[in-house]
């Protein structure tokens, strides 16, 4: 049984929350690079030490906002009964069909500063790298453990991947968000299509 979090760990992940907005408002207005710990730490009423607490580098101030991302395939493949690249198509095509940032196809000027923000800067890219490492990790454990179900993992989420970063990449660069929506739904078809063949046994198929 999965009882709530109680009052001390509600209160951290309030910390979490309105520390890492206040930094990503201060860069997105400032520049990643212009903005300094101590300058964060003193807009959110914290000690340097505090903040160094909940984030150890000031990339994951950033990356905070999409950590609960990182085990959303592997909890897609589990609590769906259908196979496992059957499942997260649905769920990526649902995601284009509601505008799901995490997929790329969104023109909110909040959501499109943030990718900017994330896609340029290096450092905040290479930090991201152990984002996707750990949603590999994830979802490999639900797909088995073994050296296939890691193979098949790295697959999926680099599907995942270069599907909302083409969607990002065409909206930020001026195309109409409802042209970018069907080719995204048509690519997404193509790269989902193209995991099921490739990996019959995650597909149903075998």
């Amino acid at each position: 049984m999965t009882h709530p979090p109680g009052l001390r760990e509600r209160k951290k992940q309030q910390t979490y929350e309105s520390v890492s907005e206040i930094a990503i408002r201060l860069f997105l207005e400032k520049g990643f690079d212009a903005v300094s710990v101590a300058e964060i730490a003193a807009a959110a009423g914290i000690s340097k030490p505090t903040l160094f607490r909940y984030f150890p580098v000031k990339e994951d101030l950033v990356l905070h906002r999409i950590a609960d991302h990182e085990d959303e395939a592997a909890r897609v493949v589990r609590e769906s009964g259908e196979a496992p690249v059957t499942a997260l198509r649905r769920h990526f095509l649902e995601g284009l069909e509601r505008g799901d940032p995490v997929t790329g196809l969104s023109d909110h000027p909040q959501v499109l500063a943030f990718h900017r923000l994330l896609y340029g800067t290096p450092s905040l890219v290479a930090r991201a790298h152990g984002h996707l490492e750990r949603q590999e990790a994830a979802l490999a454990e639900v797909l088995g453990g073994d050296l296939d179900a890691r193979l098949a993992a790295g697959q999926i989420i680099a599907v995942r991947r270069v599907l909302a970063l083409e969607n990002w990449r065409r909206i930020a660069e001026g195309e109409p968000i409802e042209e970018v929506r069907v080719d995204a739904v048509a690519a997404a078809e193509r790269a989902f299509g193209a995991l099921a063949g490739g990996l019959p046994w995650l597909a149903g198929e075998q």
